[in-house]
């Protein structure tokens, strides 16, 4: 994937810088989405705002909704295929110091990038994973949230030095699995869906949700739980999901095999109707 957006846009301007005083710069002070545009349509777009909304609302961060969406849209309708991503920092500092004056105006930056197509035989026959030594801290402060404090992930990442490996599952310092660096994790056990609970750490993502919605559609028994090691080396089958990929399967999980079972290819095929009527209504 290019690293080169095909546009940048700050505040609805085209540009190609921020402020060196910006929060979101000096402190991570900020949210983002990362939203898939296919056949000109944002996927999943009320499900990114309502995410948006509820991470502004807890940061107490002001930002226009409407002026996100409907900046998601024209961007969405300028490209066949593409990814979005909308930043939302607190903006630029008005005061020295971590604590916010109350006088910042936000800074919105939206992005556009070409997303190749994917390899189709990931989704089909699954991704290589391994389990990261790094771990999340546990902060039901910030839990849930997309927030631009993503440092733990970027060493998560580094450590995957073989570029067949896709994934790095975490855990978090309490020893819970939460996620992968860029994906959220499900495990089926005995016919029964569970995906890490996310009161600690950890992103709700919104295809996790979407995942979730499909699971209850197709009559499959699932739940947030507080999973550890345990619970994923039983695990019979185990997929990863995010706004971009989908469901992926994992076929290999520290160099031992893993099946791609049943259930993970029901949901495939429940996912693909949930997001037919999303496109729908886009």
């Amino acid at each position: 994937m290019s690293l080169e957006p095909e546009v940048v846009r700050i505040d609805g301007r085209e540009a190609r810088a921020v402020s060196a005083l910006d929060r979101g710069l000096h402190y991570g002070d900020g949210l983002f989405e990362t939203i898939a545009c296919l056949e000109h349509r944002p996927r999943l777009l009320e499900r990114h705002l309502a995410r948006l909304e509820a991470g502004c609302r807890r940061l107490a961060l002001a930002t226009d909704l409407a002026a996100v969406a409907a900046e998601v849209r024209e961007l969405a309708a300028g490209a066949g295929r593409a990814i979005v991503k909308v930043l939302v920092t607190r903006g630029v500092a008005t005061a020295r110091g971590y604590g916010p004056s109350g006088t910042e105006r936000p800074t919105r930056i939206t992005l556009r990038y070409a997303w190749p197509e994917d390899d189709a035989h990931l989704a089909q026959d699954g991704v290589r994973v391994r389990i990261a030594a790094t771990r999340l801290g546990e902060n039901p402060a910030l839990a849930g949230l997309k927030h631009c404090n993503r440092l733990e992930q970027v060493l998560a990442r580094a450590e995957l030095r073989d570029a067949e490996l896709a994934e790095a599952l975490m855990f978090s310092s309490g020893g819970r699995l939460i996620s992968g660096t860029m994906s959220n994790v499900f495990l089926v056990h005995q016919g029964r869906l569970a995906t890490p609970r996310l009161d600690a750490c950890g992103v709700a993502g919104v295809m996790r949700a979407a995942v979730l919605e499909a699971a209850a559609v197709a009559g499959i028994p699932a739940a947030e739980d507080a999973l550890g090691a345990l619970e994923l080396e039983r695990a019979e089958e185990i997929f990863l999901t995010n706004a971009l990929i989908g469901v992926r399967p994992v076929r290999e999980l520290q160099g031992a095999p893993r099946e791609v079972g049943a259930v993970t290819r029901a949901l495939q095929a429940q996912l693909a109707a949930v997001l037919a009527r999303d496109g729908a209504r886009a």
